[in-house]
């Protein structure tokens, strides 16, 4: 585990606990007045997949819930990949032992990807488009309008530095966004949470924790590759992910280099563009 997921151990009922679950919810609850991510009567279709961004998901939404000065229905949904060993049992049990409305759904997707995709190659890209397909059916099958997703500040992060090592492409994970048939509204709410705040909240609480098994390790993967650079930024310059993370939400078009966003072939001298702040080294 790196310098960035570690988490802090400490009491489930103790002070530490208490301001770390506060933090969380204040930080949920900024993303979703930020970006609108809730509003009356919708119905919220939480993906789970037993890892701990997605009972951390889960459980401050459901605060939040009894808070908000808006009435939203909370389903939680896992889907059963069929994978060996996994345990199906463990997700109903926690579901019905908090009483949250939820719907398991079964499909054999790691059947399709072993048969698919050559052994030792990685499987996550069509793993995730399969999913996707699954859960924008199933969310309209049970009514939902929105598809609430457990991606945390740090996802979002190494999605940007994936996307421009290997994709040249300035781009992230949004904290809000419509589907391609712009039928559901997919929400991050936990787009302002750091990873390791996520995870020692997932320790104290003692969530079930499911390991995702259909993958295996894959310590080749690219976002592992990503994860480490970060962690290894962050234990030499303490801030530097955040740091990061606040630039994705300060973006000047006009001292980037794409056209489309910006008209730089019609700059005139009349033109007030500002020269901005420039970062030299030394």
């Amino acid at each position: 585990m790196n310098a960035i997921t570690q988490p802090i151990h400490f009491a489930h009922h103790s002070n530490n606990f208490k301001r770390l679950r506060g933090r969380l919810e204040q930080q949920v609850g900024r993303a979703i007045g930020d970006f609108n991510m809730i509003e009356e009567g919708d119905t919220i279709m939480v993906c789970m997949s037993g890892g701990k961004d997605s009972y951390t998901l889960l459980e401050i939404l459901r605060t939040l819930q009894t808070r908000a000065p808006i009435d939203f229905r909370l389903i939680a949904m896992n889907l059963d990949q069929k994978q060996p060993g996994f345990p199906e049992h463990i997700l109903p049990d926690y579901f019905k032992s908090i009483g949250v409305e939820y719907h398991i759904e079964a499909q054999d997707t790691y059947s399709i990807v072993k048969e698919k995709i050559p052994e030792g190659k990685t499987t996550c890209s069509l793993c995730s488009r399969l999913r996707r397909g699954i859960i924008y059916r199933v969310a309209g099958e049970l009514g939902a309008n929105k598809v609430a997703l457990g991606h945390h500040r740090d996802d979002m992060i190494e999605t940007l530095f994936l996307n421009i090592f290997f994709g040249g492409k300035l781009k992230a994970m949004p904290p809000k966004l419509i589907t391609d048939k712009g039928d559901h509204v997919v929400i991050r709410p936990l787009a302002y949470c750091a990873e390791k705040d996520i995870a020692s909240f997932a320790r104290a609480s003692k969530f079930p924790i499911i390991p995702c098994n259909l993958c295996g390790a894959q310590e080749n993967l690219q976002r592992q590759n990503i994860k480490d650079m970060l962690a290894s930024w962050e234990l030499q310059y303490p801030g530097r992910s955040q740091a990061i993370f606040t630039a994705m939400q300060n973006v000047k078009s006009s001292h980037l280099m794409d056209s489309s966003l910006f008209d730089f072939k019609n700059i005139n001298l009349g033109d007030v563009v500002d020269e901005g702040d420039v970062v030299f080294d030394g």
